[in-house]
């Protein structure tokens, strides 16, 4: 813009100085012409009176002595007379445009530039009495001529002026573009500039507004996303049409920390899954894959999304599925042993109701089917409610907390099992200090109840169980310890699971159903216990749940 403004002052100063030059050269050369045809005139009359009588020696006298040319003409155009060429040797002069205008009018003028421009010739002619034309004429230097002489000096006004013109030019241009330069395009109203940038300020200033409520929406919803994406425990990738990273949110960057969140697509990961599913919707289709990463199994749901021209953007889910799959497998585990359980009871129950009912069971012999189909039937409906009680607690359904004393709560236990630990000759004891816990009590006591029995169910002849409750570091505990076979450490990291006994042989006669310590292992979960296991192979075990600080 500087340069345009500089540009057009400057062309205008020229243009100025070049007009005012021509037109000053106009008035120089028209005053110069009328001065000179006045001159000529006044002389031609003068003449003209001088030689009225007729008498040629006076003409020639004057003639001799004036600066001017004088030319004496006769009616025909012969010249008569001419003080600077002889007249015989002149041709005739009826066609010069001055002769042929005073032969008519009475009065003729003429100009005549020569050839180079630098001379001009004035004529001036009268018809005298007689007939014939008496003309004056004289040569002077024209306009073009004067110039030409005074060219130096010309050539260095000329430059001067120009020096100026740009000089003048620079400095207007810094004085109409000061103003607009140093506008404050964030505070537009607070300008002191033209009156005619009032309605452009006036916009700037509405714009203003207008943006900075958009950025600020902008930046709210920047804001926003980014929390939101921040809080997701699922991985949420963007990707260009290009297949270039636009966003990693940050389960990404933590599933991916020694890979690079940025550039293309293939940096991210080199699984064959995840780069089968990003090129599927990069190149417009949706993808799901399944992808295993140190030792997770992951989701991967890629959407195309159409851009514009050919190429498509791609938004990718990546979401840990490990549990699921777990559940989804223990459920299957669970419905393929609850069957299992539940079959092996059912047909010892209809197989003895069959030889009792078919008769070839002996009188004798009835109470002791009665007993075995009893028995049975107490051990199918143990397992019921153990499932019952597993699936309540699997639920999570909410339920009231109340103080609980787990030092009454053992003794309550003891009472429960004494009968049959003294048919395996166990020793029951209850030891500790009181101490109060906030939970369920229905809850805390079968978990104690199954720790004690499998302690019990798993000890040796003559052997004890000892319930102990107190505190450690100002956490409530239980401990449940015994002297019995204890647990290979192969085991020990799988007898909370579902179902899985140890040794299935003394599990199916002691009439274990293998959840006991499963419904341990989530009523510790419902009252955030941890639960520790020491147990030696011929020694015995000890399981300790440890309870929340009370507050």
């Amino acid at each position: 813009m500087r340069k345009r403004v500089f540009g057009s002052i400057f062309l205008t100063a020229l243009v100025t100085l070049i007009v005012t030059v021509s037109l000053l050269l106009v008035a120089v050369h028209s005053g110069l012409t009328q001065d000179l045809q006045e001159r000529l005139s006044n002389e031609c009359n003068y003449i003209a009176a001088a030689t009225a009588s007729g008498d040629e020696q006076e003409l020639q006298r004057i003639g001799s002595v004036y600066a001017d040319r004088i030319t004496l003409v006769d009616a025909d155009g012969t010249v008569l007379y001419d003080n600077e060429r002889d007249a015989v040797e002149m041709e005739n002069h009826a066609s010069r445009p001055e002769i042929a205008e005073a032969l008519e009018k009475g009065v003729g003028e003429f100009s005549r530039l020569s050839d180079t421009l630098a001379e001009q010739t004035y004529y001036y002619a009268i018809r005298l009495a007689d007939g014939t034309v008496l003309r004056v004429s004289s040569t002077a230097d024209s306009a073009f001529g004067a110039l030409s002489t005074a060219s130096p000096w010309i050539v260095l006004i000329v430059l001067l002026a120009l020096l100026v013109a740009a000089l003048l030019a620079s400095w207007l241009t810094h004085v109409f573009l000061e103003p607009i330069v140093t506008l404050d395009l964030h505070e537009p109203l607070k300008n002191d500039a033209y009156d005619e940038l009032s309605p452009l300020l006036h916009r700037m200033d509405k714009q203003n507004h207008k943006i900075a409520s958009q950025l600020g929406e902008l930046k709210r919803r920047q804001a926003e996303f980014d929390d939101i994406t921040a809080r997701m425990d699922e991985g949420l990738v963007l990707f260009s049409a290009q297949g270039d990273i636009l966003f990693a949110n940050r389960a990404v960057r933590a599933l991916f920390p020694k890979d690079s969140a940025t550039g293309g697509y293939m940096t991210l990961c080199r699984d064959a899954e995840y780069i089968r599913v990003v090129e599927e919707a990069l190149g417009g289709e949706s993808a799901h894959g399944r992808m295993e990463k140190d030792g997770r199994v992951y989701s991967l749901t890629a959407s195309s999304v159409a851009g514009e021209g050919q190429g498509h953007a791609a938004v990718l889910f990546v979401v840990d599925i490990t549990e699921r799959e777990q559940a989804e497998r223990q459920r299957q585990e669970f419905t393929a042993n609850v069957s299992h359980e539940l079959k092996t009871p059912l047909t010892s129950i209809m197989g003895f109701a069959e030889i009792m009912e078919n008769g070839i069971v002996r009188p004798e012999d009835i109470g002791r089917f009665a007993g075995k189909i009893r028995s049975e039937a107490m051990r199918l409906l143990t397992l019921i409610e153990d499932i019952i009680r597993l699936s309540r607690l699997d639920e999570g359904a909410p339920v009231p907390f109340e103080p609980v004393e787990l030092s009454a709560l053992c003794g309550t236990v003891r009472d429960r099992l004494t009968h049959k630990a003294a048919e395996n000759k166990i020793t029951l004891h209850v030891k500790g200090t009181p101490v109060t816990v906030s939970g369920q009590r229905r809850t805390l006591e079968q978990m104690i109840f199954n720790l004690a029995d499998n302690a019990i169910a798993y000890n040796k002849t003559h052997g004890s169980v000892t319930l102990e409750t107190g505190e450690e570091n100002d956490a409530p505990f239980v401990r449940v310890s015994d002297t019995g076979i204890g647990i290979a450490p192969a085991d020990q990291p799988r007898v909370f699971e579902r179902f899985y006994r140890v040794d299935k042989s003394h599990s199916k006669q002691t009439g274990g159903t293998g959840l006991g310590l499963s419904i341990v292992k989530h009523g510790a979960a419902l009252h955030h216990a941890q639960i520790d296991l020491h147990s030696t192979l011929g020694e015995g075990t000890e399981i300790t749940l440890r309870f929340p600080k009370a507050e």
